[in-house]
């Protein structure tokens, strides 16, 4: 089951020579335009916003974008001449007694099949978290081993909404039974906790390969990734963020609307607040799995406005002659 080959360059509208910083702006311009919070057309909003996630999940980072490069148009191949998805290291073992790993597709998990190929939770780190010792069982003298189905791995994009309220994910896994050499689809309601980690396992018991002589079947196993979101960056259950003021807002001190994960709040900016300072809003970041929320850190940044009109310009000339500030003295 090759997965189709995604243009991440041209997801994001940037051409493959783009600097980290082009690829940050266009993940960020188009996040905000497509985030399902503000988008009118909420259902295509989302389909697209897990896409230019996709993207910038490979882009952004150096390795991964270097990997993707190499794979040019050599993706097939380099795909075909990989393990079969799902293979952990006593595959052979099981495939020997008659339990092949089992290729298979996953959807609803917000990546792509091709991304789960090449860099996702089955790309090079396999595990078989149930049974990493790989000991079957016999039944009797001369019997065949009864031997545990295999696992199966993947990852799923959760936002940060998902995080703060929990959700239930319909999962479809299209595979290819080892019996009939038929493609079977089958859908699974999985559960997103409240509070769920990045890098945590969400485990579905027994929907993975089946057993071998009446041995258990494996399970689906879900790496949780957190959708990057184009205002907020997680650290732990704190979020990161930025908030632009104007620079009176900053001198004089301002009462200033700022979106949370709960809606918009106003939040009371002192005078004097200096570039780079950190506003917090506790209990604004996201839950942990005990349902305490973490903090909302905001760090200040003063724009200066781009046009300025002589009205303006007349005021600035005045408030230069009249302040007697030096931005160059030690402080």
């Amino acid at each position: 089951m090759a997965g189709e080959f995604k243009d991440y360059y041209q997801v994001l509208g940037v051409a493959a020579t783009a600097t980290d910083e082009e690829i940050k702006k266009a993940f960020r311009n188009l996040a905000r335009k497509y985030h399902p919070d503000v988008a009118k057309d909420k259902k295509s909003a989302e389909e697209k916003f897990k896409e230019i996630n996709e993207a910038n999940e490979v882009l952004s980072d150096p390795a991964s974008r270097r990997k993707y490069d190499r794979l040019g148009a050599n993706w097939k191949t380099a795909g075909e001449a990989r393990p079969s998805p799902g293979s952990a290291r006593r595959s052979s073992d099981r495939r020997s007694a008659g339990a092949p790993a089992p290729d298979f597709q996953f959807e609803g998990t917000g990546f792509s099949d091709f991304f789960e190929q090449f860099f996702g939770g089955r790309s090079d780190d396999h595990h078989d978290y149930a049974h990493a010792d790989g000991a079957g069982s016999r039944s009797g003298p001369g019997q065949p081993a009864s031997l545990p189905g295999q696992d199966i791995q993947g990852d799923i994009l959760i936002t940060f909404d998902e995080v703060l309220k929990g959700a239930v994910r319909a999962i479809s896994v299209r595979q290819t039974n080892p019996r009939t050499g038929a493609e079977e689809t089958q859908t699974y309601q999985v559960r997103i906790p409240m509070g769920v980690q990045a890098g945590q396992l969400i485990r579905v018991p027994g929907k993975g390969g089946e057993g071998v002589g009446g041995g258990t079947a494996g399970s689906i196993y879900l790496r949780v990734r957190y959708a990057q979101d184009p205002d907020w960056s997680a650290r732990g259950a704190d979020l990161v963020g930025q908030i632009a003021l104007a620079p009176w807002e900053a001198v004089l001190g301002a009462t200033v609307p700022l979106r949370t994960l709960d809606g918009t709040i106003s939040v009371k900016v002192a005078a004097g607040t200096q570039q780079g300072h950190q506003l917090r809003v506790r209990g604004r970041g996201l839950p942990n799995l005990t349902g305490e929320r973490g903090d909302l850190y905001m760090e200040v940044a003063i724009r200066l406005p781009q046009q300025v009109n002589e009205a303006c310009v007349a005021l600035w000339k005045e408030l230069a002659a009249k302040s007697g500030f030096e931005p160059r003295e030690a402080n």
